[in-house]
């Protein structure tokens, strides 16, 4: 049995942002939500720097290593980024966020820098597989905030690293995958003003992966739309 990704994006710049500093890559094996940082125009030129690098592992051959082919263009990513800002002190500080997923064989690749998530939703349950970046889940963490206080921090949009071209670790992991699994990639534009239950609840009412992403950012812009927000919605199947 071969299994395949298809997958559907949808942005928007939000109802209070001038520019949309988000960036999305839908491949054939490849899907990437970048969240861009450091102000007009440096955010949306790291982001955009990320995901045209890591788009090239989409046109490799599957190694088997999806995991190592991530990081490494994760790394060529970063030094890219590093070079943009010695080319211009105004970029100074610029970085993206990162979640990214890589289809090999039976199993995703799923890595991440930042706060952009990635859900899973398997027999009617959703789960969130990757972990924030940010000072309030460190918090989580410790005990000091239950995820619902985190929702609300004035400080839950702080991250603890981001690719910025310095040093950061990139949390990575393999789940297996079938047929019927649904993921959702997204920006903390809808993970921060959607809660978990309306997600999941969307994502099981629509089975038309376009209808969904496009009523996950209603539901963003209907709870004011501070942010940018970008999603991508993605179904396995059998090819």
């Amino acid at each position: 049995m071969t299994l395949v990704v298809r997958a559907v994006a949808a942005t928007d710049q939000g109802l209070v942002r001038s520019n949309n500093e988000d960036s999305v890559f839908v491949g054939n094996r490849l899907l990437v939500v970048a969240d861009g940082m450091g102000g007009l125009p440096a955010g949306e030129l790291a982001s955009d720097i990320l995901v045209h690098a890591l788009a090239v592992v989409d046109e490799m051959p599957d190694t088997g290593e999806p995991l190592q082919d991530l990081i490494a263009a994760l790394q060529t990513a970063n030094e890219r980024i590093e070079a943009a800002v010695a080319d211009d002190d105004a970029r100074d500080g610029m970085g993206t966020t990162v979640t990214a997923l890589l289809l090999s064989g039976d199993r995703m690749a799923a890595l991440n820098v930042g706060d952009s998530r990635c859900y899973l939703v398997r027999e009617g349950e959703l789960t969130q597989i990757t972990k924030d970046d940010t000072y309030v889940q460190a918090l989580v963490d410790q005990g000091v905030l239950t995820p619902d206080d985190a929702r609300r921090h004035p400080q839950r949009a702080l991250v603890t690293q981001a690719v910025q071209g310095g040093p950061f670790r990139p949390a990575g992991r393999m789940v297996p995958v079938v047929p019927g699994d649904r993921f959702l990639l997204c920006s903390d534009g809808l993970s921060d003003y959607v809660e978990d239950s309306v997600i999941a609840q969307t994502l099981l009412a629509n089975p038309d992966r376009k209808t969904a992403a496009a009523e996950l950012v209603h539901r963003t812009l209907e709870n004011g739309a501070p942010d940018n927000v970008t999603v991508i919605v993605a179904d396995i199947t059998e090819d």
